[in-house]
């Protein structure tokens, strides 16, 4: 990691990307990596530092996330602070961000209710400084869906359904593991690889699906809940879009395997069985 830190040609440059020159083997620490990306949590006297490598098979564009996450916060947004992209010698691309935290172990109603109004503050927010992406839906949340085509039919039904909208400032995958806490409390959205213009319906559906699917009834009827009253949506507006997000779940689990606990498959039925905008004769 180190011969690689040192190998990176800087695109955009801060302070911290001239200090990482100080980082020794013991001041870099693995980080639990993702599906897209290597993460290191680099400690440099007085000042902490957290470094993403894309060296995997997505390659997004990750000067556009460095401005994103810039022009985010100048709008006050609860992001990382971007401190330099560039490109390693293997030619991946890097995110230098502030470390702002670690993941959320615990949440309490409230905490619950400030996660979901953090997103719906980001829906609000207007980017004019920052040429926004807009993609096709399908093609974008749904990778390789010709192969599925019983995902596929089902999908067409619903998208025709909701005809989904590209007038907001999306995160495209907001759920707990990438919201962090400080010492102090304070909450920080991270992992803006799929921030775009897009539809705050399903950008909330697809959140609320998978605290359904991986927290217990009354923390996930909370969360719902505080989407509900504080974005001014109906249940039965976010229901189609929650369905959508069921098959896309299902997508991604035939693709590459989706976490699991003991009570996923158990959840799942119910998510099947009470959303009624999903053919439940094509899962028999």
């Amino acid at each position: 990691m180190l011969d690689r830190l040192r190998g990176i040609r800087w695109m955009a440059e801060s302070e911290m990307t001239v200090r990482l020159a100080e980082a020794g083997d013991s001041d870099i620490v693995p980080l639990a990596p993702g599906l897209e990306a290597e993460v290191a949590l680099i400690r440099l006297e007085n000042a902490e530092c957290v470094l993403k490598i894309w060296n995997r098979h997505s390659k997004p564009d990750i000067g556009f996330q460095y401005r994103l996450l810039r022009s985010l916060r100048d709008r006050g947004m609860p992001v990382s602070r971007p401190l330099g992209w560039g490109v390693d010698a293997s030619g991946n691309q890097v995110l230098l961000t502030s470390f702002d935290g670690t993941a959320i172990h615990e949440s309490d109603a409230d905490k619950l209710r400030r996660i979901a109004g953090l997103l719906l503050d980001v829906h609000r927010c207007r980017i004019n400084d920052v040429e926004m992406p807009r993609f096709d839906f399908v093609s974008y949340f749904f990778p390789d869906i010709e192969g599925h085509p019983d995902l596929k039919s089902e999908l067409a039904r619903l998208v025709e359904l909701v005809k989904p909208r590209q007038d907001t400032v999306i995160h495209g995958d907001y759920n707990f593991n990438n919201i962090l806490e400080a010492e102090d409390g304070r909450l920080t959205i991270i992992d803006w690889t799929n921030g775009q213009l897009g539809d705050a319906r399903y950008d909330i559906a697809w959140s609320v699906f998978l605290a359904d699917l991986y927290t217990d009834d009354e923390p996930a009827a909370i969360y719902r809940s505080a989407f509900l009253s504080g974005g001014g949506y109906r249940a039965e507006e976010l229901e189609p879009f929650e369905a959508i997000a069921l098959l896309r779940w299902m997508l991604l689990d035939r693709l590459v395997g989706m976490p699991r606990t003991e009570k996923t498959d158990g959840r799942l039925r119910r998510i099947l069985e009470t959303n009624r905008y999903i053919n439940r004769m094509a899962w028999r």
